[in-house]
């Protein structure tokens, strides 16, 4: 098995990411961020912040990799405040402030898994409610309030972005247009793809749909790539045969 080039460890790379998707996700970000930050300001008052930190996390998610099962509605939304929620308990409960971290990321990450919604700001935001706890100890809502408002403003303008940046937003696995493939995968089954994950164990940051669809687009390729090799080796057998009988020609004349 060749080595990995240790060269490359610190030049990670997105699959299928372009320049084109970065400077998308970049004016992606200035747009969410920009309202996100001017209605909450308009809505709140001064007492309260007008946008929490781990939004923009979470803009980095929703708009430079908007298929990634991390950065649906519902994994934004959901797992931000659900984190701050559990945050704040933990906060109240916990007096030690390192403890208390600890302790509120750890709880954040266990519930957001079983509520389906795995997101990473998710982390940040419970560990802003303990780090922040005595700003806002008598007033919770004033922390609650804008990663709720933040995250539902953010997706939103996802949503409505997305539908001119050429990404479906909330993702769907959709089949390239005019290049049909089956169902799934020829000579796969998606019981196959489960079992490929579960002898890796490891988790990746993409759907067992997209991953489905990605195997049916790479097959198709390389059943592409066969058929031409074919189709020239038939030819080159074609051609020094046609040469053979010319030579044999010559020599019965």
């Amino acid at each position: 098995m060749a080595r990995p080039d240790s060269s490359r460890i610190f030049i990670p790379l997105l699959a299928g990411a372009s320049l084109r998707d970065r400077v998308v996700a970049s004016v992606g970000a200035l747009v969410g961020i920009s309202l996100a930050g001017l209605i909450c300001a308009a809505m709140f008052p001064v007492t309260m912040p007008w946008i929490i930190a781990p939004i923009g996390a979470s803009a980095v998610l929703l708009f430079a990799v908007p298929a990634s099962p991390l950065a649906q509605p519902w994994s934004i939304v959901g797992g931000n405040v659900i984190s701050g929620i559990f945050g704040v308990v933990v906060a109240q409960a916990i007096g030690e402030p390192a403890f208390a971290a600890a302790l509120a990321v750890s709880t954040a990450i266990l519930v957001m898994s079983l509520a389906r919604c795995l997101h990473p700001p998710g982390g940040a935001v419970a560990l802003s409610a303990v780090l922040g706890w005595q700003s806002f100890s008598g007033h919770v809502a004033d922390f609650l309030v804008p990663v709720l408002i933040n995250s539902l403003i953010l997706v939103g303008v996802g949503m409505l972005f997305h539908r001119f940046s050429g990404h479906s937003y909330p993702h769907r696995a959709r089949p390239v247009d005019g290049k049909a493939v089956p169902q799934e995968p020829v000579g796969l089954l998606m019981d196959d793809i489960d079992g490929a994950l579960a002898d890796l164990g490891e988790t990746f940051d993409i759907s067992r749909e997209d991953l489905a669809l990605l195997l049916a687009r790479a097959e198709a390729h390389a059943a592409e790539r066969v058929a031409k090799a074919q189709l020239a080796l038939a030819g080159s057998k074609l051609a020094a045969e046609k040469v053979k009988k010319r030579k044999r020609e010559k020599v019965g004349s």
